[in-house]
């Protein structure tokens, strides 16, 4: 099946309560990095677009969506060769985003030294992929927003053209509804992946096996 939904969205922005809503209005399954922790072709595949010898097609087969990283990070390369998808960007006020990135995704990454051997192989990847790519090899709080806001800048070129909607996960079924040209659910908007829910997620997805 063809990709139809690119998520510009870095991590923490809303995405993974987007996965669940997008799966809802059924552009499922919705690719999100919680199908890549884990699961080793996943990691493979990523491996090789962080190495510069993408393969998108066979990294999204079986997806209709995808959001948060890894395809944040390469959206717009994403976007060049699946030219038919819409954009989704999730907003967050960057400050308020840096708040949160600055307390998990970062420093989960930046103790080498916490990293399971077990999960070595995509804590490399995440290395590669959201500090190399995503921040431009910054770790630092001036050149993480900055580069969060270039990310949001770009992403909003597209806006104007009607191919991008600027979603905040506050604002609920409405916006994304009327963007998709769906109805809106008779339900809650999904509210998930708090900052206790993602790191009981990373444990899970890397943690050693019981013996």
């Amino acid at each position: 099946m063809a990709l139809e939904i690119i998520g510009a969205g870095y991590g923490r922005t809303g995405t993974y309560s987007l996965k669940a809503a997008l799966e809802r209005l059924g552009y499922g399954p919705c690719h999100h990095m919680s199908e890549v922790i884990g699961d080793p072709g996943q990691i493979r595949l990523w491996s090789a677009v962080a190495a510069g010898r993408p393969d998108y097609d066979r990294a999204f087969s079986g997806f209709r969506a995808a959001v948060d990283f890894p395809v944040a990070a390469y959206w717009q390369d994403v976007l060049a060769t699946h030219p038919q998808a819409k954009v989704i960007l999730s907003h967050r006020d960057a400050e308020d985003w840096y708040g949160s990135f600055s307390q998990t995704i970062l420093p989960l990454i930046l103790d080498r030294t916490a990293w399971p051997d077990r999960a070595r192989p995509w804590f490399e990847l995440i290395e590669r992929i959201i500090i190399g790519k995503a921040l431009g090899g910054r770790t630092d709080r001036d050149g993480v927003l900055a580069a969060y806001r270039a990310n949001e800048a770009a992403a909003r070129e597209h806006e104007a053209q009607g191919r991008a909607l600027v979603f905040r996960v506050r604002d609920g079924w409405d916006p994304l509804c009327r963007f998709l040209g769906v109805e809106v659910p008779a339900e809650p908007f999904p509210r998930t992946n708090a900052r206790a829910d993602f790191f009981a997620s990373v444990r899970s997805g890397t943690e050693e096996p019981a013996t």
